[in-house]
């Protein structure tokens, strides 16, 4: 994974998931979720620094990344939720650390309550997982979804681009944005970046948000602190949900932590694996 792409394929009721895994077999296992919309790249600085001590797993979720993007898939976070929850039976994992960005976030809660996914511990890092979410930008992509597929590739590409851009509080290094928007451009890429957000329905989080106080396990709430798509409001409130969760705010950090404070996210969660 020298160019971090997954190299192994798994066949889930979304289509085909990429995935890949770095550090020794047999040793603790930890998985990562990104978020939307984005991909297992995220991950990159993090994982290779915690696999110096654990299994750590990664993957592109059904519709991102090097995964499958087709038409009529269902990318849903009900879709994502059960193939977490495959993907887990499929690497033989009873009780991993998972670590889960935004939409990931959501994607781990789902499959721990609704599913019976077990994990040793959380880490929730600006996760996707109270209501009201979803900008007004998100929202009328979602409402006209149709209309937006539709887009000339370089007015497409340059939307995308400044969507996330606008993830990053100091910004990206050129390079990192190429690299983050180059799945959504071309046919297949173009519907598939309007296809996940117009299946983002927040009825999927309602589902389950009133249900936080049920877990029982050690769990670690991160937030950068300049966050402008979830604001750190939001990480507050949801350790108060969470009985025993703690909120480590990350300064100079916007909502792609793992872009902008790599060095200081790895350090929060080696402490609390360590811990646990």
């Amino acid at each position: 994974m020298n160019e971090w792409q997954p190299t192994e394929t798994f066949r889930s009721t979304s289509g085909d998931v990429r995935w890949g895994s770095l550090g020794k077999p047999g040793r603790d296992p930890v998985v990562l979720l990104h978020g939307t919309p984005f991909s297992s790249y995220v991950w990159r600085a993090v994982a290779r620094s915690l696999a110096r001590r654990h299994q750590v797993f990664v993957w592109d979720m059904p519709g991102y990344g090097a995964s499958e993007m087709s038409v009529g898939q269902d990318v849903s976070l009900a879709a994502q939720g059960r193939v977490f929850t495959e993907l887990l039976a499929h690497w033989e994992l009873e009780e991993p650390f998972v670590v889960a960005h935004d939409f990931g976030g959501a994607v781990s809660l789902r499959a721990h309550l609704l599913h019976g996914a077990r994990y040793r511990a959380l880490a929730l890092v600006d996760p996707v997982a109270l209501a009201p979410w979803g900008s007004p930008f998100f929202r009328l992509v979602g409402e006209h979804s149709e209309v937006f597929e539709q887009l000339p590739p370089a007015l497409h590409r340059a939307l995308v681009r400044e969507y996330v851009t606008s993830a990053s509080s100091p910004g990206l290094h050129p390079a990192v944005l190429d690299r983050l928007v180059r799945p959504w451009l071309g046919e297949a890429g173009q519907a598939a970046f309007y296809r996940q957000i117009a299946q983002a329905d927040q009825l999927h989080t309602d589902e389950v948000q009133d249900r936080y106080g049920e877990i029982g396990i050690p769990t670690l709430v991160c937030w950068g602190e300049d966050d402008t798509w979830i604001p750190v409001a939001k990480g507050r409130e949801l350790a108060a949900r969470i009985p025993g969760a703690r909120l480590e705010p990350i300064a100079g950090a916007g909502h792609l932590v793992q872009e902008d404070a790599p060095a200081e996210l790895t350090a929060a969660l080696i402490a609390f694996l360590q811990d646990h």
